[in-house]
């Protein structure tokens, strides 16, 4: 297919790269991805151009400002990552690239004038938070069901912008789990329990009855998320814990999330996440440079879809929601 738009792509800013997480992966692959995550022109623009990439959507990798404790430095980190994004690749390439805010949640008023800043004035199309942010130490974090954050998720909603919420590790302290299994710890399953439960967090705090049109993104078809929705309904009739919603939890799912392909390029996942969410919510994603865009045009363009959820998910899904130029 050409002209697919990919959602979850990632940079690095200059001032942010002590903050990149420890992959455990070869030499030869590690310095696919840091050249990967600092160039535009040299290897990014070529290999879309391969495999049929109108246009990436390009936001701060993991861990970015979420790692930062300290509240001032997150918020001029978060300012200067957004400008650097706006000028490398936005200014440059303005019909390839659309940009994501990145926000410092570790103060959430900042933060909402940041993205209110980077839509308004910088021209990008949604926001995007590499999971918890650390507060005052590197082993204290903060979701973002809490009240503290209902004035952030206000301005999202008045803003109607969509807002991706991406993965990091847990905490330290909550990772004992996984001690002596370092293969776990990240993109191979960590990184999904992680968001998941943060996605649920949000859906069990009424987040969603009090915004109702508030619109999030999720990676890697859902985080493990969609199978579990049915027995995670069940159970929370079951035992709610006097908490109450306005609509079972798998519509929320289906009322306030999208989907995106990163990272998880497997037909049969993909197929239940349509079947459980509707093509309407689907979105293509590479999640470059941590995976080859060639694996995942070669395997999107050819599984077993049909081809108008094709079209949706390849393309008219993200133009819709993210309002971007049917020109793109």
């Amino acid at each position: 297919m050409i002209g697919k738009i990919a959602v979850e792509e990632h940079f690095v800013s200059e001032a942010t790269m002590a903050y990149l997480p420890p992959l455990g992966v070869t030499d030869a692959v590690q310095a696919h991805i840091d050249g990967g995550l600092v160039d535009v022109e040299r290897h990014r623009l070529p290999e879309m151009d391969r495999n049929g990439i109108a246009m990436q959507l390009v936001s701060l990798t993991a861990n970015g400002v979420q790692m930062e404790p300290d509240v001032a430095r997150a918020v001029d980190l978060a300012k200067r990552a957004n400008d650097e994004l706006a000028e490398r690749f936005l200014a440059k390439h303005p019909r390839r690239f659309a940009c994501m805010a990145t926000v410092a949640l570790q103060d959430p008023a900042a933060a909402a004038d940041e993205l209110e800043r980077a839509v308004k004035t910088l021209g990008f199309c949604g926001g995007l938070a590499n999971g918890f942010s650390n507060l005052g130490d590197r082993n204290t974090g903060e979701y973002y069901d809490l009240p503290k954050f209902l004035p952030f998720w206000e301005r999202v909603a008045d803003l109607g912008t969509p807002f991706y919420l991406h993965p990091r590790a847990p905490l330290d302290s909550q990772q004992v789990i996984y001690e002596g299994h370092k293969e776990l710890l990240g993109p191979a399953w960590a990184f999904g329990v992680e968001t998941a439960t943060h996605v649920l967090r949000l859906i069990t705090s009424g987040l969603f009855d009090r915004f109702p049109n508030l619109q999030m993104v999720i990676g890697h078809l859902g985080e493990g998320l969609v199978p579990m929705m049915a027995r995670a309904q069940r159970r929370f009739e079951y035992a709610s814990f006097g908490k109450t919603l306005k609509k079972p939890l798998s519509q929320y799912l289906k009322d306030h999330f999208h989907i995106s392909t990163s990272g998880n390029f497997h037909t049969p996942t993909l197929i239940n996440v349509i079947a459980e969410m509707g093509a309407d919510r689907v979105l293509f994603a590479v999640d470059y440079p941590y995976e080859r865009s060639d694996e995942a045009a070669q395997w999107f363009d050819s599984c077993d879809i049909a081809e108008e959820d094709r079209r949706k998910i390849g393309r008219d899904n993200a133009v819709k929601l993210f309002s971007l130029a049917a020109s793109a």
